[in-house]
């Protein structure tokens, strides 16, 4: 028998998420602030509803998955938040890619209200929920983290307990910083190739043989070189996470300057607007075209 779950977020990941766990037979409650997305997640099966508070008060679980911090507050612990009504036991998963501090914060503050709290950010993007191949990072109390697991482990290929609250958080910069720095690199040494007059079939053919073979290269070499500009990972996002990279790098005492190029060439792919497209965008910024 299915759990009654909450979903606050029906974006790109959001909503095909929530589809997910329809699927796995939970009774799914959900908000956004778009009722286009409202409509969508209704569509699929789901309960809209109009706010957080009213989510909470429907579910045993809530999922959160947002752009900013103050989205997430508002959502939690706002006037009209989960924690305005939620039901005594209620657990929050938080899914959203932020920064340690904050998300080990937050959950202190929905403690103080009630409100036990795991951040639990994926490796993935909407082909990888469709495949149900995300690989979840989760941190947070032990005995909740056991508590979702039964929910969370059929929507990806992994799922690790990563410890304390905010450990998760930083486990998943960790990961986009090498991802994310490694699409830039990535297109750096693509536009190299092209320009010393090798062909597309020729530069993949070796390098995913080669040393340089990664699961970068499989899921960003073609598009890149297709100039294939799809969204799948958005260049605002490419920014917004490498950002906190760069600022949790300082606030850790250290220096990332790779990164912190490869963020601002990004932010020249977001400044020539192309913040929507996809992260392979990059590369008509290493052509001068932004």
């Amino acid at each position: 028998m299915g759990e009654k779950l909450g979903f606050i977020g029906l974006g790109k990941m959001g909503l095909p998420l929530s589809e997910k766990l329809m699927e796995d037979g939970h009774e799914v409650s959900g908000y956004d602030i778009d009722p286009a997305r409202r409509r969508m997640f209704e569509e699929a099966g789901g309960s809209p509803v109009g706010s957080g508070a009213e989510v909470a008060e429907r579910s045993d679980y809530v999922f959160t998955m947002l752009l900013k911090p103050e989205h997430i507050e508002e959502n939690t612990i706002g006037p009209n938040g989960i924690a305005a009504r939620g039901k005594k036991g209620l657990i929050h998963i938080e899914m959203s890619t932020m920064h340690p501090a904050w998300s080990a914060g937050l959950a202190e503050k929905l403690a103080a209200r009630g409100v036990d709290m795991v951040d639990a950010p994926v490796s993935g993007t909407v082909p990888h929920v469709e495949a149900r191949t995300l690989a979840y990072m989760v941190s947070g109390k032990k005995e909740t983290f056991d508590r979702i697991l039964p929910i969370i482990s059929p929507l990806g290929k992994s799922v690790t307990y990563t410890g304390k609250n905010g450990s998760a958080c930083a486990m998943k910069l960790v990961t986009n910083l090498i991802v994310n720095a490694g699409v830039a690199l990535l297109s750096e040494g693509l536009l190299l190739g092209e320009r010393s007059g090798l062909s597309k079939e020729l530069m993949m053919e070796c390098l995913k043989a080669n040393a340089a073979a990664s699961h970068v290269l499989d899921l960003k070499g073609e598009k890149i070189l297709d100039r294939d500009f799809t969204p799948h990972a958005s260049v605002g996002i490419y920014v917004k996470d490498l950002g906190l990279c760069v600022d949790v790098a300082r606030d850790c005492g250290i220096e990332i300057p790779m990164t912190a190029a490869g963020l601002e060439m990004f932010r020249r792919a977001e400044a020539a607007g192309w913040k929507e497209d996809d992260c392979a965008r990059v590369i008509e910024v290493y052509e001068n075209k932004d």
